[in-house]
């Protein structure tokens, strides 16, 4: 399994932009068979920052849906509402993996 971990730098202005586009893309990942653990928003401390984990069951599943939402139509609109409203200023990606806890 890979999950992938985005950090948002967004536009504390835009907010329901992004909660928008969040809502968007948690429906998109699931559909193109991963598993979406949700966005997390600013509430206290930093007004700017938020994050995104979602995970496939390997690299090559994850490079699928990458090839795959690339030419679909909801996933370029999604991209075309963050771009047009301006709420993603910049992000991060990396990519994690589960410790397995193994024999004890």
């Amino acid at each position: 399994m890979i999950t992938v971990h985005l950090k948002y730098e967004i536009d504390p202005d835009r907010i329901e932009d992004f909660e928008e586009y969040g809502r968007r893309w948690i429906t998109l990942v699931n559909r193109f068979g991963g598993t979406h653990h949700g966005y997390f928003l600013p509430s206290e401390g930093d007004s700017d920052i938020a994050y995104a984990l979602f995970s496939f069951p390997g690299l090559a599943a994850y490079e699928r849906y990458r090839a795959d939402s690339a030419h679909d139509p909801e996933c370029q609109e999604a991209i075309d509402l963050a771009r047009r409203t301006g709420c993603i200023r910049r992000y991060e990606r990396r990519f994690l993996r589960p410790l397995d806890q193994g024999p004890r």
